[in-house]
């Protein structure tokens, strides 16, 4: 990138992202009913790995995050005495992913705030650089 300020503002807006639909994709499967035979949903959680050293960032150099890989909940789940439920086994139970509402929540309003800071960054140095460039212009 032209920039290091917007390379690594950058790179934080797509770890922020993907940290967001990670929370989606948990909130969205924290009904999924699974027969007790099989795994539940697994819970996604994004590993986030830094690019470069904070040095690196001030003489230049790559800095920022990227997703190093995505993490996987306990397959087990929670079990749930439902003997109404089709998926139920001889006992009436079924297996819910192990996810938590409230804790999903949190999640997505800390990657919500990251991915509004990160924006911030970008807004803030395209402003301070379109100002730099003004210098000595004729108005």
């Amino acid at each position: 990138m032209l920039f290091p300020t917007f390379q690594t503002a950058s790179s934080g807006l797509g770890v922020f992202r993907t940290w967001m639909d990670a929370v989606s994709d948990n909130m969205a499967n924290l009904d999924t009913v699974r027969p007790t035979s099989g795994p539940a949903f697994q819970a996604r959680f994004v590993v986030a790995q830094q690019i470069g050293s904070g040095q690196e960032a001030v003489t230049g150099g790559p800095a920022g995050a990227t997703v190093a890989g995505i993490g996987f909940g306990d397959a087990a789940g929670r079990l749930v005495h439902d003997p109404a439920n089709p998926l139920a086994d001889a006992q009436g139970m079924v297996r819910y992913p192990d996810v938590d509402m409230g804790d999903q929540m949190t999640q997505l309003m800390i990657a919500q705030r990251g991915y509004e800071a990160n924006l911030s960054v970008i807004d803030r140095a395209k402003d301070a650089y379109q100002q730099a460039l003004s210098i000595g212009r004729p108005s």
